[in-house]
């Protein structure tokens, strides 16, 4: 059984990788004002950045049309393709997993289709579709593969130091008030994408140690079986990136923040992605099946 991945474009993998593992990524909608792109057709990150320092307005982002997901599994039905897993952002942030889903009941006569809602996104979502590709060019069939991508959601973290709240205040998702004291006190925020929610935790009054505090999260996290770094437009990345490679267990990968997140996070963000060796959500389970 041959196995198509897709996913959308807030994954932020590097196209080089996505084109080596055959992974499909349908475009989210970036708006400046009255001008529409597609992400990563029609914006690049550099592209993306130089409007964000020109736009009299926040951008705004929209989730994929569900026909652009239908055109995407009847094409690689056409291909051969004898079922699709599709990854997506965090269900709880957008309406992708949604048209993905819709687009799934469309063409269920023609292809088997599961959709995975991967609980986070960025390089989060980005490792999760890297490993879904690497296993169904393994040979896996649709329901293995499927299976590993939801089980990695629960293995999957991600947390960014952020330059300032001003791109969370702008996309409405803190107030105004907190954003104004955050760049009174010159702080910054470190967050976590937890179960598809974005969380808070602490205010370092610099980014060096901002930035110290995200390689602890890493320390602390070990036995891992995947690291990677993300940066939106960051051009301070090279010592981070040395602290963090004796905690990786492989090749790590560093990539940057597209449009899509980028509309949210902010200029010069900085961020970890990693999957644990074991997920806690899971023992978690098994712990209340025991004392049940």
């Amino acid at each position: 059984m041959s196995v198509g991945v897709v996913t959308d474009s807030s994954c932020d993998l590097p196209q080089p990788l996505a084109d080596e593992l055959g992974i499909r990524i349908v475009p989210l909608t970036i708006r400046f004002g009255r001008e529409e792109f597609l992400d990563r057709r029609d914006l690049t990150p550099s592209e993306f950045w130089a409007r964000w320092h020109d736009a009299a307005a926040a951008p705004e982002t929209a989730a994929p049309a569900p026909g652009l997901f239908e055109a995407m599994y009847r094409g690689l039905a056409e291909r051969g393709i004898d079922g699709i897993v599709v990854v997506t952002m965090s269900s709880a942030l957008s309406g992708t997993m949604q048209s993905a889903e819709l687009a799934a009941r469309s063409v269920r006569d023609l292809v088997p289709v599961e959709v995975i809602d991967s609980r986070t996104a960025t390089a989060g979502l980005g490792m999760i579709a890297a490993a879904a590709a690497r296993r169904a060019r393994s040979g896996a069939a649709l329901d293995e593969v499927a299976a590993q991508s939801r089980e990695l959601a629960d293995r999957t973290q991600v947390w960014a130091m952020l330059d300032s709240l001003q791109g969370l205040r702008q996309s409405g998702r803190v107030g105004a008030a907190k954003a104004a004291v955050a760049e009174a006190f010159a702080v910054k925020p470190i967050v976590e994408l937890r179960d598809g929610h974005i969380d808070r935790h602490g205010r370092p009054r610099t980014r060096r140690r901002a930035l110290e505090v995200l390689v602890a999260k890493v320390r602390a996290a070990r036995p891992l079986t995947s690291l990677g770094v993300l940066h939106a437009d960051a051009g301070d990345l090279d010592a981070f990136v040395e602290a963090l490679a004796p905690l990786s267990p492989g090749p790590m990968m560093v990539t940057d923040v597209g449009p899509v997140i980028g509309s949210h996070c902010g200029r010069r963000a900085v961020g970890v992605a990693f999957q644990t060796a074991d997920s806690i959500g899971r023992v978690c389970r098994e712990v209340g099946q025991v004392l049940n």
